[in-house]
């Protein structure tokens, strides 16, 4: 009987666990003559997809910086 609620504590706690995990909703790009330039357009373009997270998976370039974010919603 101890063995069956210690199974259904970890399903609850795993459902709990994965449904407060933020979906992956697309990606972004954006470029910009600096770092934080870069940064600002990124985050102005996942708050205007209705993004509440973001991650900047790449950012190069010289003068003229190109990056790309992945968009996350929770």
């Amino acid at each position: 009987m101890k063995s069956i609620k210690k199974i259904a504590a970890i399903i609850a706690l795993t459902t709990v666990s994965f449904g407060s995990m933020a979906a992956e909703i697309g990606t972004v790009t954006a470029t910009g003559g600096t770092l934080s330039g870069l940064e600002a357009h990124l985050a102005e373009k996942a708050a205007a997809a209705g993004a509440t997270s973001y991650k900047i998976i790449e950012a190069s370039g010289n003068n003229q910086l190109h990056g790309t974010a992945i968009l996350y919603k929770e």
